[in-house]
């Protein structure tokens, strides 16, 4: 039979969201990549944009849980990014920009902060 101390659950549980939240935003980078080939009108950019979003109103929420530990000052940085990503995501949407690389870039930087 296996014992594990409370913390090294904790660690490992800590370690599989992180590496789940990089899946995440790498999934999102491949597919703004896609949509930037495709262009902006594109079903690749739709699915981009939805993409992204649902990914970004997740981690928002979850940054903004009280539960969350990271500290307030990240947190607090992160959801502005995600804000933004968000704003800027919808700006291309509706087809007043074409800002994907922008959003790819800061969704790279985050997920590259994750390691």
């Amino acid at each position: 039979m296996y014992q594990f101390s409370y913390s090294e659950i904790q660690a490992d549980s800590v370690a599989d969201a992180k590496d789940r939240e990089g899946q995440l935003l790498t999934r999102s980078i491949e597919l703004l990549d896609a949509a930037r080939k495709a262009g902006p009108n594109s079903h690749e950019a739709i699915e981009a944009i939805l993409f992204m979003n649902q990914v970004w109103t997740a981690l928002v929420e979850d940054l903004g849980s009280p539960e969350n530990e990271l500290p307030e000052a990240l947190r607090a940085n992160l959801i502005s990014i995600g804000l933004w990503l968000l704003r800027e995501g919808e700006e291309v949407r509706q087809g007043r920009s074409d800002n994907f690389d922008g959003l790819i870039e800061i969704s790279q930087i985050i997920r590259d902060g994750l390691k």
